[in-house]
């Protein structure tokens, strides 16, 4: 393995990108507790398994709904053509 040696300008624009980038990760992970606490919450108020919840809102950020549903239908077909969609224990 070889050791690179920085110079002063780029020691320093690493320093400061390990500084922020720690703020940064340490605010997500905050932020990240909070949606988890108001996921569940809500998730079991309105008894909705959280997990799904939380599919349900990563489909709507990213807009990918049509191509889950496409995934979906494909595994059904899938399911269907191999007898396991309604006999699981085979």
């Amino acid at each position: 393995m070889s050791t690179r040696n920085f110079n002063p300008e780029e020691r320093a624009k690493l320093k400061s990108l390990m500084t922020e980038s720690m703020g940064v990760m340490t605010e997500i992970e905050v932020l990240s507790g909070g949606l988890n606490d108001t996921i569940s919450a809500i998730a079991e108020e309105m008894q909705i398994k959280p997990s799904v919840l939380k599919r349900a809102i990563k489909m709507a950020q990213k807009r990918d709904f049509d191509k889950v549903r496409d995934d979906l239908d494909l595994i059904e077909s899938i399911l269907n053509s191999t007898d396991k969609l309604q006999n699981p224990e085979d």
